[in-house]
């Protein structure tokens, strides 16, 4: 049952590639909303007003809507995963998030109001909240102790090659439309909004057709159920997961800095938007390149040594991206800060499914799910509050925090391997 890809299941790599499918679907939105926004066929009266003191404009509109699906998706991942543990039943809540996906998905063509767009969005934000850390838990649960990093690894290597991929197709389709059909014409945002949900419900037919829950899932099924911020065995002061996700906060913080920035970045730098691009995708190809190997040597190692050495080279890694001069600087440090993500981020998912008892897969993971994306939607904020005080300000901030963060794994979580490639000291397989 299982493949030659850093030893994943198969039923692994279906899940990884049906979230692959669904993450370049979802990306398409970081491209197509703004221009769909912006063409003039969304309308109401919203525009112009003033609220709380803030005057609506259509790029405040637009930043609320994409932030809206960030921030509902992660509040709702620790009640849905935990829902997920309680019915053991993770294939349904898989399935029925990528339906509500597709279906959303398909609903942008109808909308032509700003209010629409927002509920729209807001039911996506908490219909994918039962993908994520459902799958996850399945990752998890599918694996065993030597192949849990590297099957952690291989998903977030489809996960990331995805939500990379996704908009520069999206761009692509809305460029090359229209498309002549036969008796109509297909504009290049329904075209991508299309496709969109075709990739939903292609991940929908993998899952269908070639993942099913283990059979011990549904009988570990779980009823106590708690997410723990101090340490319920008194070894420490935090919890070891609530000490990971603290460190996939900060994390995620780090990485989306530079998302708002771009148009001071360039100008720092006297570059081009083509050169941010590249220095933006380098991240994720780093990431693309190295989850799954790092994964599967934190499978022959050891988990915390990953975690520790990722959050210590965060810290120079994110400083130097606010004291950079060049082009190349900024390449350089976002490359190297994708290192420091990639040693983080699968061996901390491994470390957590090692230390979830059973029938708590959901509960657990989804800790660092959210986290994860609320360090992506809180990242551009912090840099969009504090780079008035200075250019550096947002960057050295991160840089604390993630040394904060380094810290904190080092004197809050222990090794979950007993001896390199040994079983886990608290194993959950």
């Amino acid at each position: 049952m299982s493949m030659a890809l850093f030893g994943a299941d198969r039923r692994v790599v279906a899940l990884s590639v049906a979230r692959m499918a669904d993450a370049v679907g979802n990306s398409f939105l970081i491209v197509v909303l703004p221009l769909y926004i912006a063409s003039g066929r969304v309308s109401g009266e919203a525009l112009g007003a003033t609220f709380l003191g803030l005057h609506v404009t259509q790029p405040l509109i637009i930043g609320v809507i994409l932030s809206l699906f960030g921030f509902l998706n992660s509040f709702a991942q620790p009640f849905t995963g935990r829902w997920s543990d309680r019915t053991g039943r993770r294939k349904w809540f898989i399935l029925f998030g990528l339906a509500v996906l597709a279906v959303t998905d398909l609903a942008y063509v109808l909308a032509s109001r700003y209010w629409v767009l927002v509920l729209i969005r807001m039911v996506q934000g908490v219909g994918v909240a039962f993908t994520i850390p459902a799958t996850l838990a399945l990752v998890n649960e599918l694996a065993t102790t030597t192949t849990r990093g590297g099957n952690m690894g291989v998903f977030n290597t489809f996960r990331l090659f995805g939500f990379g991929i996704g908009p520069v197709v999206a761009g692509a389709i809305i460029r090359a439309g229209p498309f002549a059909l036969p008796g109509t014409s297909l504009s290049g945002f329904d075209a991508a909004v299309l496709v969109a949900a075709l990739t939903a419900a292609a991940g929908y037919g993998l899952v269908t057709v070639l993942v099913d829950d283990p059979p011990e899932t549904q009988a570990r099924a779980g009823s106590d159920l708690a997410i723990a911020v101090r340490d319920p065995t008194g070894r420490h002061v935090l919890d070891p997961v609530f000490t990971l996700g603290f460190a996939t906060l900060v994390m995620a913080i780090s990485m989306a800095l530079i998302s708002t920035l771009e148009n001071v970045i360039n100008a720092r730098l006297d570059q081009g938007a083509v050169v941010f691009g590249v220095q933006f995708a380098a991240f994720v190809l780093v990431q693309v390149a190295l989850q799954a190997p790092l994964g599967s040597a934190a499978d022959r190692y050891g988990r915390r040594p990953f975690v520790v050495l990722g959050m210590v080279l965060l810290v120079p890694t994110t400083l130097w991206q606010g004291l950079v001069t060049t082009s190349i600087g900024l390449l350089a440090a976002r490359m190297g800060q994708g290192l420091a993500m990639a040693m983080v981020f699968s061996p901390s998912l491994a470390l957590a499914g090692d230390l979830a008892g059973r029938g708590e897969s959901g509960t657990k993971l989804s800790v660092l799910t959210m986290a994860f994306g609320l360090g992506v939607a809180l990242g551009p904020l912090l840099s969009g509050a504090l780079v008035g005080l200075g250019y550096v300000v947002p960057f050295a901030v991160a840089s604390v925090l993630a040394c904060v963060g380094a810290v904190l794994v080092y004197t809050q979580v222990e090794e979950t391997l007993s001896s390199p490639g040994g079983r886990p000291v608290a194993a959950s397989d």
